[in-house]
């Protein structure tokens, strides 16, 4: 090996920028799992919501700054699957379906949400290349880890145990777990430009859901990814109708058919 190539190889390294906020993202995502074996359930649902925060921004940091790297793109994906796909269903399991009869269902649960969580991820690193950048294919990661994280910080919020609201958790992990896998679009906000000029009406927007999120966190947040959780399916369903509308009026350019006319001796 020449010496050009051995100081190539020796200068090889990883950029630190946005890998610190992927770190920061994982460490949330491991402490909310200490956290929820120690009964500390509202510490462990806030850390996921940390984890969400460290997830979004380490991307953008690195499309900045102009570092993105394949290794970047591998570490963010394995700290993803901590943070949004174990930690979640550990967490929930501990919570509240530990308590289910028969308690196979409780893991069962928890074991499809964090499968799901592993084949989202798989899918969305294999079709990254390809995918429209305007829409999700299935519910995300962090948002599902979001409404398991939500359900429990409101929960402990007004205290209330977990097995009071067990077959409750049982169905939002399921149903997450599911949604993560399914073909269902979400709009993925991607397309929104933070580098672009914005109405004033915008700025105030953003300043009422920061006020409405400080006046009660758990219930806010829990209540804004249960809604994006549902626009999927509600989308979807609506699409679904428009395209069954259009056939029947006449395929899908939604163009009538009509009755032939008559023939007069001649034909267009």
């Amino acid at each position: 090996m020449s010496q050009d190539k051995e100081t190539s190889l020796r200068r090889k390294g990883i950029y630190l920028l946005p890998n610190l906020f992927t770190t920061a993202g994982l460490f949330a995502g491991f402490y909310a799992i200490v956290a929820a074996i120690n009964g500390r359930f509202e510490a462990a649902a806030i850390a996921i919501f940390v984890a969400m925060v460290m997830d979004g921004i380490d991307g953008r940091v690195a499309r900045m700054t102009n570092t993105q790297s394949d290794f970047g793109a591998e570490y963010d994906s394995m700290a993803d699957m901590v943070s949004f796909g174990i930690a979640p269903a550990l967490v929930m399991h501990q919570w509240a379906l530990s308590s289910i009869t028969p308690d196979k269902l409780g893991w069962m649960a928890a074991f499809v949400y964090t499968c799901g969580a592993a084949l989202r991820l798989a899918r969305f690193n294999t079709h990254v290349a390809t995918a429209d950048k305007r829409y999700f294919q299935g519910l995300a990661s962090p948002a599902a880890a979001a409404l398991i994280a939500g359900l429990i910080w409101v929960g402990d919020d007004f205290g209330m145990k977990g097995d009071t609201l067990n077959w409750l958790a049982f169905v939002i992990t399921l149903g997450a777990g599911v949604l993560m896998v399914s073909n269902i679009r979400y709009h993925s906000f991607k397309q929104v430009d933070l580098h672009g000029k914005v109405p004033f009406i915008v700025m105030v927007a953003i300043m009422l859901v920061f006020a409405l999120i400080y006046l009660h966190p758990p219930i806010v947040l829990f209540t804004g990814f249960l809604v994006y959780a549902a626009s999927g399916p509600v989308l979807s369903l609506y699409d679904w109708q428009k395209r069954r509308i259009a056939k029947s009026a006449g395929g899908p350019s939604g163009t009538v058919n009509k009755k032939p006319a008559e023939k007069s001796g001649t034909e267009d």
